[in-house]
C-alpha cells in the first residue's frame, strides 16, 4: 500500500477575526520518528494537529499528504479530552469499524486485539463514561489504532492524568510506535518530551521556531526562544 508519507505544510496560515494564530508554517513530516510539538500555551499547537488532521482548514497556503488515502483511512486523531459514546467500551472501539463497513465478525476480532492492547480487554461490558480518565483516554486511544491509521495525531494525551496513568499511556505510545505507526503528538511536559521524541518541533506564536532531533534540541538549542523554554523561562 502506497505510504501517505510524508505530510507537507507550505506558508499555512490560519486566521480568526483578524488575527494570525498560524503565521506561514511550512514543516515536513516524514515516517519513522515520533514527532513532538512543544511550546508555551497559546502557541498554536493544538490547532497545528487539528490543522494536520483536517478538522480545520487553513486560511491560506497548502497541508498535504503523499497519497489521497488519508481522509478516509491513512490517519486518526485523539483529543485531549475524549469525546466517548454513551456506549460499552467495546462498542466505543466497534463503532468506526462498522461505519468503515467492516463485517460484524472482523470488527469483534479488531476491537478486542485493540482493547487487549490498551489493557482494557477486561473492561470490555462496562460503559464507557464510568471509566477513569487514565482508562477513558486508553479507549480513545485503543479506538483510534483499531483503524490501523498510518499516522496518529495525539493532542496533549496525559495533560490531565496523574503519574501512573501518564506512565501507561507512554508505554502504549512506545508500542503504537514500535508497531510502525507515525506518532505525532503534542506535549508541555518536557520531561516527557525526553522520553518519548525522536524529533521536537518548537512552536511559538503560531510559527516553526525550530524543528530538531530530540537530543539537541535539550542539549544546544539553536534559537534563544528555545533556549529559554528549556530552561523553563516564560517565552512568549
Amino acid at each position: 500500500m502506497t505510504s501517505i508519507l510524508p505530510l507537507v505544510l507550505d506558508a499555512v496560515r490560519l486566521e480568526r477575526d483578524g488575527q494570525q494564530l498560524i503565521d506561514g508554517i511550512s514543516l515536513r513530516l516524514e515516517a519513522g520518528p515520533l514527532s513532538v510539538i512543544v511550546g508555551p500555551n497559546g502557541a498554536g499547537k493544538s490547532l497545528l494537529l487539528r490543522l494536520c488532521h483536517g478538522l480545520l482548514q487553513p486560511s491560506s497556503g497548502k497541508i498535504s499528504w503523499a497519497s489521497s488515502r488519508p481522509a478516509a483511512t491513512g490517519q486518526a486523531m485523539v483529543f485531549q479530552k475524549p469525546v466517548l459514546l454513551r456506549r460499552t467500551v467495546l462498542a466505543n472501539v466497534e463503532y468506526p469499524l462498522r461505519l468503515r463497513g467492516m463485517a460484524r465478525r472482523a470488527r469483534r476480532a479488531r476491537a478486542s486485539e485493540a482493547l487487549e492492547l490498551t489493557g482494557l480487554a477486561a473492561l470490555s461490558a462496562r460503559q464507557a463514561r464510568v471509566l477513569s480518565g487514565g482508562e477513558q483516554q486508553r479507549l480513545a486511544i485503543a479506538r483510534a489504532w483499531a483503524l490501523e491509521p498510518e499516522v496518529l495525531f495525539l493532542d496533549e494525551p496525559t495533560a490531565s492524568l496523574d503519574p501512573s496513568a501518564t506512565r501507561e499511556i507512554e508505554n502504549l505510545i512506545r508500542t503504537i510506535h514500535g508497531s510502525g505507526t507515525k506518532i505525532v503528538m503534542t506535549s508541555h511536559r518536557l520531561g516527557q518530551v525526553r522520553r518519548l521524541a525522536d524529533e521536537v518541533v518548537f512552536l511559538l506564536g503560531g510559527k516553526v521556531i525550530e524543528k530538531s532531533a530530540v537530543a539537541p534540541f535539550f542539549a544546544r538549542p539553536r534559537s534563544a526562544q528555545a533556549r529559554a523554554f528549556v530552561a523553563g523561562e516564560l517565552v512568549g
